[in-house]
């Protein structure tokens, strides 16, 4: 053996070890049967899921446990995202994350109640001493909850690598824990020519194919004959399955074969939340955004550099230039090393190509892209696109809005980061500025806020995504504050207040009890703002002074005063 060879070899069994000793490191954060909503690497909205959902029984508060000794190392409070939320920094190197959670441990809790005061704010990032909150493998650290952006009780939980915070796949640490001998399911193809160099079926737009299965759940041979000349990409939906469980789940290994050649590779095993906006080029993005339906392609845009592929051959796409079958198969695998093979046959047929049509806005993946007009601006910086498109824009005037209506592109386009976008005023004689905004407008007609700033004339905000109709609207209602049951809030030991606003939504507040800041929790699934009595704060046997302020995107603020006995 060469000494290439060895070294090879020697990486290889000291990245096995390495693997080994994760999996007999890290235990489960729960003691009860184990059983996942969602597994690492899922297809979601704009990302990649980051960790493992664990379901817990329908229900919140069952004890949440470190997986292995180390010491808090951040916390988080928020009414969005993760919630309420616990990191441990571990010895090996790796950070473990607790999410949605319903409680903190008790002393955990004290001190960060003793922050949220000290910040005078709900929502706070802490990151403690080191040698403040250390903890044992298997020593409770929390109850599991719902809180944040959840969508029922569950624990997400995480695995990251400390020293830049990359999340990874945390069955690669905690083992074989789940059952699982399904292989994943194959749901459609779809077959994308790649304009002015290739045609399916005679057409240039993407041809979709629904797999259908047999009553025992093997996918059947679609009965569509695909025939197809010059260059081409595919795609695939798929999702996995688990014993015992009704949901789906992100299929981890994709691998492609032409003629028994391995032409594309994709593992989903670890990522950087740098890239995970990224998923958006590993998809078909406007099947997405239009019929909510996952398509992974398996080709590689210029502008995608995610972490995931590996031995792509001429970046997943695939010349169709002799009259012949073309025997292709998708290999599909999950952590389990259960897989399903699903052979098809691409016929080579001589078709008319279409020459892509001259373009008047051509904007390229890797330059500084414009579009400039006198009531409406775009810049799309560098990078932020995935691939070459031609630019369209169109505007309708509205009596309905502050300018005219703009369709940003017909079509949806992701962007990596963001583009500046800006509207030009119909007429620039309002007095208050700082109420305007721009919204987006939907099929159904009705508007979200986007926002954004007074700036020559018009309103600059920035967005992540082209294919929608904007135009600028305002904003002159504050937040509606309504008090719920205050004859109770003394003997129920808390005050309620329900929070609305009608159209830029609440971004801000703050509670104050006799000049002094009083600390309201929020989940962002819940109008409901709540202060609980705090007896070592709050003097007794006394009258106090309420005063409660929240503000809304466009500026607009509401204040509710209350006097009362406690």
């Amino acid at each position: 053996m060469d000494l290439k060879a060895s070294k090879l070899y020697s990486a290889i069994f000291l990245s096995l070890i390495t693997l080994s000793l994760r999996s007999q490191s890290f235990i489960s954060p729960l003691k009860i049967a184990p059983a996942l909503s969602a597994n690492f690497g899922e297809l979601r909205n704009n990302h990649f899921h980051s960790g493992l959902d664990f379901k817990t029984q329908q229900t919140i508060n069952k004890p949440i446990y470190a997986a292995e000794n180390g010491y808090v190392s951040r916390i988080g409070v928020s009414p969005t995202g993760f919630g309420l939320s616990i990191y441990i920094d571990h010895p090996s190197g790796y950070t473990t994350v607790y999410a949605h959670l319903n409680s903190f441990s008790p002393q955990i809790a004290e001190y960060v109640r003793e922050q949220q005061y000290l910040k005078e704010s709900y929502q706070v990032t802490l990151f403690p001493e080191k040698d403040r909150f250390t903890v044992k493998k298997g020593e409770q650290i929390a109850l599991s909850g719902n809180s944040g952006s959840s969508g029922g009780p569950h624990l997400h939980f995480e695995i990251r690598e400390t020293k830049n915070q990359d999340p990874l796949d945390p069955l690669l640490f905690i083992g074989k824990i789940f059952e699982d001998t399904r292989k994943p399911e194959i749901r459609g193809l779809a077959f994308y020519p790649v304009k002015g160099k290739g045609v399916v079926n005679n057409i240039s737009d993407p041809t979709y194919i629904n797999i259908n299965h047999s009553k025992t759940g093997e996918a059947l041979p679609f009965a569509k004959h695909i025939e197809a000349w010059g260059q081409i990409g595919i795609g695939v939906k798929a999702y996995d399955r688990m014993n015992g469980q009704n949901n789906i789940y992100g299929v981890k290994h994709i691998r492609l074969f032409v003629d028994s050649v391995l032409i594309y590779t994709s593992k989903i095993d670890r990522f950087s939340f740098e890239k995970t906006r990224m998923i958006n080029s590993f998809i078909d993005f406007e099947e997405w955004r239009k019929r909510n339906s996952f398509f992974m392609k398996s080709y590689i845009e210029p502008g995608n550099t995610l972490p995931v592929y590996d031995k792509v051959i001429n970046r997943g796409y695939i010349d169709i230039d002799q009259e012949r079958d073309y025997k292709m198969c998708y290999e599909l695998e999950d952590y389990y090393g259960n897989v399903l093979n699903y052979p098809f046959v691409v016929k080579g047929k001589k078709q008319n190509i279409k020459p892509v049509l001259p373009c008047q806005n051509y904007m390229a993946w890797n330059l500084d892209n414009s579009f400039v007009d006198y009531d409406f601006t775009l810049r799309i910086p560098a990078r932020n696109l995935y691939s070459d498109f031609c630019f369209v824009h169109a505007s309708t005037p509205s009596i309905n809005y502050y300018s005219a209506i703009h369709q940003v592109h017909p079509s949806p386009v992701p962007l990596d980061n963001q583009a500046r976008l800006w509207i030009k005023l119909n007429a620039d004689t309002l007095a208050r500025r700082e109420n305007l905004g721009i919204v987006e407008i939907k099929k159904t007609g009705k508007s979200s806020w986007i926002g954004g700033d007074y700036k020559n004339g018009g309103v600059e905000v920035p967005i992540k995504e082209l294919g929608g109709k904007f135009a600028i609207d305002i904003d002159t209602v504050a937040p509606e504050i309504i008090p719920l049951q205050p004859e109770k809030w003394v003997s129920s030991g808390k005050i309620r207040l329900q929070l609305s606003d009608d159209k830029s939504g609440i971004t801000s507040f703050r509670g104050e009890i006799d000049g002094k800041y009083a600390l309201f929790t929020h989940d962002i699934k819940s109008p409901i703002y709540t202060y609980f009595f705090d007896e070592n704060r709050l003097d007794k046997n006394k009258e106090h002074t309420l005063v409660f302020r929240a503000e809304d995107g466009a500026n607009n603020i509401s204040e509710y005063r209350y006097t009362f006995f406690y």
